[in-house]
């Protein structure tokens, strides 16, 4: 079974093997909602019903969570879809942020496994990369009205609230957190490695927080806005992806000490001095990790190494390449080109023909 604090044990085998297709469904159907509305619950004969439960259940045994996972997944049929769609979304965005690194997120099998064992920096992106895309997507399931235990944002305390009239649909934060925050379970007090993996966990909630925008539209005579009709709402996932792209980079490796008034450990500097690493005491919004990395040049238990692998010729082939140097293939390509938009309503393109040259690392 699955540890309480991890979200991405299941990652590779479900996200990876056609879960890309879990998609938000459009939200403009649910504008109108306050937030306080009953739902309102499409009559269903008791043998849809039931067949619904049973399709729903099997969903959340399949994804082999803990018991206490399980019973909140089982709990709503939304959460279901909910989870795959954060496991997708967090394993296509961290895939995209590494697109050009050595490691380039690949989860697959074994690969996957030997990470999460171990407390690498990119352990802690993952952990981080996880957390986030389940708070993203359980607070636009909310919004969007595919949960029954939560529906749009309430109104938060906006400025100059006699000028502003809540209303739109906002992506329900407050909920999402509270849900996660339970579902990856309490804080661990003396495994380091169980207080490190929580602790990147809680980053990425943060920086979903952190990126809350509130959207306004105005409303009077000739748009004088005398009145504004405003709800919040979540940044793009692919700038949350960048912004923990940018937290593993400035990673902090980290011990443990014991805290002598409450007599439960901490998160803190290693106690030895390690060359080449920085003796910062980590911040809340800091990812930490515990193990350095291997270089992820060759085939190992982390990753399949980079052997074969395209690369860019001014911009990453000596470093992916690990000073192997690089084959070079030219290949003729035809693409669309000088396309014009033609009335109406259709798009024509010449096909143009072009040479162009791939570089693939050497064994």
């Amino acid at each position: 079974m699955l540890d309480g604090h991890v979200l991405l044990g299941w990652l590779g085998s479900c996200a990876l093997l056609g879960l890309l297709a879990c998609a938000p469904r459009p939200c403009g159907a649910y504008f109108g909602l306050t937030g306080n509305e009953p739902l309102t619950i499409l009559p269903l004969t008791s043998e849809m019903e039931e067949a619904a439960v049973k399709a729903h259940y099997k969903v959340c045994d399949r994804l082999k969570l803990e018991k206490k996972q399980r019973r909140m997944c089982r709990r709503d049929p939304g959460v279901a879809e909910t989870l795959m769609e954060a496991i997708s979304m967090s394993a296509l965005e961290c895939q995209y942020q590494f697109r050009f690194e050595r490691w380039n997120c690949t989860l697959e099998g074994r690969y996957r496994a030997s990470l999460l064992k171990r407390g690498f920096k990119e352990t802690a992106f993952l952990y981080a990369i996880s957390s986030a895309g389940l708070t993203h997507a359980m607070a636009k399931a909310c919004s969007a009205g595919r949960m029954e235990r939560c529906t749009c944002d309430e109104a938060p305390d906006l400025e100059n609230r006699e000028a502003w009239q809540w209303g739109g649909c906002g992506d329900n934060l407050k909920y999402s957190n509270k849900f996660v925050k339970e579902f990856l379970g309490r804080k661990p007090n003396k495994d380091l490695r169980a207080r490190v993996d929580f602790h990147n966990n809680l980053v990425g909630m943060k920086v979903i927080k952190a990126g809350v925008e509130t959207t306004c539209k105005c409303h009077g005579v000739s748009g004088s806005c005398t009145v504004r009709t405003c709800w919040r709402q979540l940044s793009p996932f692919h700038e949350i992806g960048k912004q923990l792209k940018q937290k593993y980079e400035t990673s902090l490796k980290v011990g443990s000490t014991t805290n002598e008034a409450t007599g439960e450990g901490d998160i803190s500097p290693p106690k030895k001095s390690i060359p080449g690493h920085s003796d910062q005491i980590p911040r809340t919004t800091d990812l930490v990790y515990i193990d350095d990395s291997p270089s992820f040049c060759m085939m190992s238990r982390y990753s399949p190494g980079t052997s074969g692998r395209k690369c860019y010729k001014d911009k990453n082939c000596d470093s992916i390449c690990c000073g192997r140097g690089h084959n070079t293939q030219s290949r003729v390509v035809t693409r669309p080109c000088q396309c014009q938009v033609r009335w109406c309503c259709y798009v024509e393109c010449k096909q143009c023909t072009q040479r162009e040259e791939v570089y693939t690392c050497k064994d």
